[in-house]
């Protein structure tokens, strides 16, 4: 691990290859797991802001759940989380006529309707940053559904923190960013990556 700030970064940020590939994995990440997406305190607001713009896009299924108990929830761990449609996909997930789910939020934010992209934690997947006391830990995540982007990644030998510049530059700032693409080149002289 590296220390950029106050901010731990794992080897394996650098190390692995990573390239989402949608056509393969149909978006799984929006409709696995077991309990919905981290989200930060202050980006319910936001989540409720963009709601009126994405209503109806939304299933009436994730539509009952919001009216039920709001956005977000605070799952078995005490993190606050997207709600989720029976037991596994978020409330914002939505289908193409394909069968490839995207997320409401972020469809809205491209064609210019919302100024909120989607919660942090999305932008950032595979990437988790937890707390730690004073510091923040930067890990990459794996999962089977991602396979097919760790395939496609490898190909294209698209480091992790390359494929997530934007949401890192985001979430940490662009200083911050700069200072580990400087991390990157010194681990990779010294061979470590």
């Amino acid at each position: 691990m590296i220390q950029i700030e106050d901010i731990v970064v794992s080897f394996d940020v650098f190390r692995e290859k990573f390239l989402c590939n949608l056509d393969a994995c149909k978006g799984g990440c929006c409709i696995e797991g077991d309990a919905g997406a981290p989200v930060e305190l202050d980006e319910v607001a936001k989540l409720e802001e963009v709601l009126p713009v994405i209503w109806d896009e939304l299933s009436p299924e994730a539509r009952d759940i919001i009216e039920e108990q709001g956005v977000v929830y605070t799952d078995e761990e005490g993190d606050l989380v997207t709600s989720i449609i029976r037991g596994k996909d978020c409330v914002f997930t939505c289908y193409d006529e394909k069968g490839c789910c995207y997320c409401a939020i972020e469809k809205a934010y491209r064609e210019g309707k919302v100024d909120f992209y989607k919660p942090v934690s999305c932008h950032l997947y595979p990437i988790r940053v937890r707390d730690y006391g004073p510091y923040k830990a930067v890990n990459y995540h794996t999962w089977d559904v991602c396979k097919a982007a760790v395939l496609l990644g490898r190909k294209e030998n698209l480091p992790v923190y390359k494929f997530l510049k934007e949401p890192l530059i985001r979430k940490f700032g662009e200083d911050w960013y700069k200072e580990l693409e400087i991390a990157a080149r010194e681990l990779e002289a010294r061979g470590m990556i």
